[in-house]
């Protein structure tokens, strides 16, 4: 991480970040009444890749040359959004998107167990792990106890979403390699990956060519790509460098508090106590999870070694 990063920018930046994905929900319900899914994460990768190699030219910042650095930047888009975008559709196929919203907030529990047992690539303690469980607690109160209703059952569709929200973890892990790397670069290799992958896919499976969307639609679909997918993965590679793995993945944990009060904004829905709240809940618990660390003790001077040694 960036030797002490200003914790109120980046934290303002987290809530960026939860902005543009939390709106992402709106704009996908949009373009899916008309664009399949597939087809539609397709375009959303495509914008975004297109978007962040004309910054990366504008500020001309270089892509890598080695096959290395591409190889571990295709390991990053699968992480990030092939793998983990493929399986959460998937399992929402099965499951209410109440319950897949709170297993695919998870995401930090999972970094830290990781970073715990194995990586020990950060920092961990009982105040990081309270956070990432009060967090998870908000959105459940966000989103509703009674979307917990359908546990256990359609248990493929619950273990894809938990299986989402693991890759994401591996996600925010795993890109501490590109730390070196301009954010903009780093977006724009995993979108370039993805693109790689996904195009082929839906022109093979949904036949794009053949759909003719609304202009609403497209629009939704041109504002995923630039500003839910392209800006938002420069803010994200951004704090995996400041804020660490698990900083950046409690986003997730902001992100339902977000679509609530875009719901509030834009349709009028009314705030009741128990999503009040779990807004207050998750964003105790970001707190929490991103407290800096308190700094190291040092030991007392020997007091009676140096009385007996002269002053200069």
């Amino acid at each position: 991480m960036d030797d002490k990063p200003f914790l109120p920018l980046e934290l303002g930046l987290l809530g960026a970040l939860a902005l543009l994905w939390g709106s992402s929900y709106i704009l996908t319900k949009v373009a899916l009444a008309e664009i399949p899914p597939l087809t539609l994460i397709a375009a959303r990768v495509t914008i975004a890749a297109l978007f962040l190699l004309c910054l990366c030219s504008f500020r001309k910042l270089r892509l890598p040359s080695d096959a290395g650095t591409w190889g571990r930047l295709l390991v990053q888009a699968f992480f990030n959004s092939i793998g983990a975008w493929t399986l959460l559709a998937w399992g929402q196929q099965f499951i209410a998107s109440g319950l897949a919203s709170v297993l695919n907030s998870t995401a930090p529990i999972f970094i830290f167990f990781i970073t715990l047992l194995f990586t020990r690539h950060e920092r961990t303690g009982l105040a990081r792990l309270g956070g990432a469980l009060l967090g998870l607690i908000g959105v459940v109160l966000i989103v509703g106890l009674d979307a917990l209703d359908g546990l256990g059952q359609g248990v493929l569709g619950q273990l894809a979403a938990i299986g989402g929200a693991l890759l994401y973890a591996g996600a925010a892990i795993y890109g501490r390699r590109f730390s070196g790397m301009p954010a903009p670069v780093t977006a724009a290799g995993t979108m370039l990956w993805a693109m790689a992958v996904l195009v082929p896919l839906a022109c093979l499976v949904d036949r794009p060519w053949e759909l003719q969307p609304s202009a609403e639609a497209l629009g939704a679909a041109l504002a995923l790509g630039l500003f839910c997918t392209g800006t938002a993965l420069i803010l994200y590679f951004r704090l995996v460098r400041t804020l660490g793995s698990m900083g950046v993945a409690s986003q997730a944990y902001l992100r339902a508090g977000v679509g609530v009060c875009l719901g509030m904004a834009i349709l009028g829905e009314e705030l009741t106590l128990s999503t009040g709240l779990g807004i207050l809940a998750a964003m105790i618990g970001v707190a929490l999870i991103n407290l800096p660390a308190r700094p190291a003790v040092q030991p007392a001077p020997n007091l009676s070694t140096s009385a007996s040694k002269p002053l200069l």
